[in-house]
């Protein structure tokens, strides 16, 4: 058995023995997140008791602890559940019993460690932010759907990420839920002596002690690291308390609890990584850790990390100086100068790694710069971010021209299973077969989609667009309420948002470069655009970070800039978005906005998972739209890199309200005598067919095996 495997399974035990004897099935199920991308698990769980379920955020353990007597009853008496949970678990155990794939040097002995600050597995597991965390997330499903080695290392935050309200001036308001582990579909491992199973590490004049949860993710472990524990100050408990925590301290214990954290942990749990994979710099550490024992045999510096960088490849997210944490040297040492000295560095020695010059004694402590000088291979997630990210990194190998850079690029994708809707997968089903998710990447798996009727297309467009209205209806009245609006003002939500119309999309990290606030940028246009007699309706969520002042005053211009009455109706705001509410919106939106200042999108993500789903992109050729773009298959904007920020906004706003006016909303609503849009309908399909297996996780994470993972020669 893997570490830990044991304490999962006692967990799961435990619970069924809490529940009537025909659900124990179902606990055992619960602890495995397979169930959340193996079709009908949702509505498996849903069927006990949807109110609970939904109150309890989807998260399976905790529904058979809180459903009522009567209702687990119920269910144990309803032979088609019985029958269906058994039939998932049947599933979820041959999945997990076959063979396990592999590469050169990567075996289930010698795994892939994949350390991230962040997993977005599900809902229910509130450990992540945004988009670094769901892309981590989705390369955890993909390699248990491969079969491929690799396991996740994290922190287990106990508030996570914050919730969000907004406020009727569109004001952010930021606010924590406490989150207990032991409620979640995981499980505290445990050493032979049936304790709790512990790492130890200096972090600033403590002794920090690290406990290790285990969280199944179908094939593949997640090992979550924890400071909530009673050896430890209540101030260095908080280490593990919430994610992305602005205070320097804080942060830099969070990244030494895990990179070095992490390759502690994988030492006690008896896991030798065939390689350290670092997404994002976070984790920068774990190269210094893996050397540690050379360099305390005083085997020089330089010769030591040689050694243990080939075992690290890292991928960088990041392409601006200013979104890749640096420190004051003093204030990085004052956090991990003990375990420097610990390790038998010298302070200068720590420093240096983190600077691009290590000569210039006024440089800040860069954790990126750590990465990538202690990583054997290095990757940016989108061709054009890997051009930025050699310009930006370039000081680190003098004397090189810019294309000689080691960091090359593999696109993001996305885990197709979690975000394609049921609707548009029964569609796949039918027409690709049901061995489509095994071959995603393949180009040839969606050709058959060339043949598939405009009506039913259409059809599956229409369904999954109708199951995000009732939702839109639903939250947007609540979040109206909540925000003291106008009680007409609510009420006008489920009136006004209507199931054939087109719905337009923009939902992510409200950062100002993303340029939420080109939507407004003319009023008096954007209001034509959604009263005009081809109706047009917008949905928008985010989340600014709490010390991202004028990500937080986007929103504030939205709502300042609203129309009055009914149109206003039109354009809703959903507070507190997450993976739910992600999906909901990228399998029913019609258009997807993407409007970020190039060159600063990376990758992006959520354009992709619209596109398997038959929404059409309207974006900046910034990020993985630079590669994806073909007229025959959506809209672009301007990509062209221009310092002049008002002017290059004014012309973006203009573009992209002139597409919505002259091309997008006529091929929408521009019916045939049968009443279909089959101009549009031919950008769905070639969209589809061009872009759900070139975007998908099943091509990234080949991608991943042959360019970055592959040994040194």
């Amino acid at each position: 058995m893997t570490p830990g495997q044991q304490d999962v399974a006692r967990a799961a035990a435990d619970l069924a023995a809490r529940i009537p004897d025909p659900l124990a099935p179902l606990a055992r199920v619960a602890y495995d997140y397979r169930w959340s991308w193996a079709p009908g698990g949702d509505e498996l769980f849903a069927a006990i008791d949807p109110n609970r379920w939904e109150r309890c955020g989807h998260n399976p353990v905790r529904l058979l602890e809180e459903a009522s007597h009567a209702a687990l009853e119920r269910a144990a008496g309803d032979g088609s559940l019985i029958e269906r949970a058994a039939a998932l678990e049947g599933v979820m155990r041959a999945d997990a019993e076959r063979p396990a794939a592999g590469a050169a040097g990567i075996t289930a002995e010698h795994p892939v460690a994949f350390v991230c600050a962040e997993f977005g597995v599900h809902r229910s597991l509130p450990i992540y932010s945004g988009g670094l965390g769901v892309l981590a997330g989705d390369i955890l499903k993909q390699a248990s759907d491969d079969a491929f080695p690799l396991i996740g290392v994290g922190l287990m935050y106990h508030q996570g990420y914050f919730r969000q309200r907004v406020d009727a001036l569109g004001r952010q308001h930021e606010y924590w839920v406490p989150t207990d582990p032991e409620r979640l579909p995981a499980a505290l491992v445990t050493g032979d002596d049936g304790q709790a199973l512990t790492v130890s590490l200096p972090v600033d004049e403590d002794e920090l002690v690290a406990q290790i949860w285990r969280v199944d993710v179908g094939r593949v472990p997640l090992f979550l690291l924890d400071a909530d524990r009673p050896e430890n100050s209540q101030v260095v408990r908080w280490t593990s308390g919430r994610l992305y925590i602005g205070d320097p301290q804080t942060r830099l214990a969070q990244y030494a609890l895990l990179g070095v954290g992490a390759v502690r942990a994988l030492a006690a749990l008896g896991i030798e990584p065939g390689v350290v994979h670092l997404n994002e710099g976070h984790g920068a550490l774990a190269a210094l850790e893996l050397a540690k024992e050379q360099i305390g045999a005083g085997v020089d510096l330089d010769d030591a990390l040689e050694e243990a960088r080939r075992l690290v490849v890292f991928t960088t997210h990041t392409p601006v100086p200013a979104g890749n944490d640096a420190y004051p040297p003093a204030t990085a040492l004052g956090a991990l100068g003990g375990y420097a000295h610990e390790i038998g560095l010298e302070d200068e020695d720590l420093v240096r790694l983190g600077r691009t010059d290590p000569a210039d004694p006024d440089e800040d402590f860069g954790i990126t710069q750590l990465a990538l000088r202690t990583s054997r291979a290095a990757n940016a997630v989108s061709r054009r971010h890997g051009a930025v990210a050699r310009q930006m990194w370039r000081g680190l190998w003098p004397g090189r021209a810019v294309d000689g850079v080691p960091i090359t690029h593999v696109t993001n994708g996305v885990h197709l299973p979690t975000w394609v809707g049921p609707e548009m997968r029964e569609l796949f089903d039918r027409h690709l077969g049901p061995e489509w998710t095994t071959r995603s990447a393949d180009p040839e798996v969606w050709a058959p989609l060339a043949d598939v009727p405009a009506e039913e297309l259409w059809d599956v467009r229409q369904r999954q667009r109708a199951v995000l209205v009732d939702e839109l209806r639903e939250r947007s009245v609540a979040d109206r309420l909540g925000r003291g609006e106008d009680r007409d003002y609510a009420q006008a939500a489920a009136r006004v948002f209507d199931p054939e119309a087109l719905t337009i999309g923009f939902a992510r990290r409200l950062a100002t470069y993303k340029r939420l606030d080109l939507l407004v940028a003319d009023p008096a246009r954007a209001l034509r655009l959604i009263n005009g007699r081809r109706r047009v309706q917008i949905v928008l969520a985010g989340k600014a970070h709490p010390k991202d002042e004028a990500g937080k005053q986007l929103v504030e211009r939205l709502f300042s800039n609203r129309a009055v009455g009914d149109p206003g109706a039109r354009v809703v705001f959903l507070d507190d978005y997450d993976m739910g509410l992600a999906a909901r919106l990228v399998q029913g939106c019609d258009v997807w906005l993407n409007l970020p200042r190039p060159p600063l999108e990376a990758s992006g993500t959520s354009g992709m998972k619209s596109a398997v789903n038959g929404g059409l992109q309207l974006s900046v050729l910034d990020g993985w739209w630079a590669e994806g773009f073909d007229p025959e298959r959506g809209w672009a904007l301007s990509g062209d890199i221009d310092e002049d920020h008002e002017a290059a906004d004014a012309a973006v706003a203009a573009e992209l309200f002139r597409v919505l006016e002259e091309e997008a909303v006529p091929a929408f609503y521009d019916r045939f005598d049968d009443g279909l849009p089959h101009a549009w309908l031919a950008k769905v399909r070639a969209s589809v067919q061009a872009l759900a297996g070139e975007f998908s996780a099943a091509r990234m994470l080949a991608d991943y095996e042959r360019k970055v993972y592959a040994p040194l020669p």
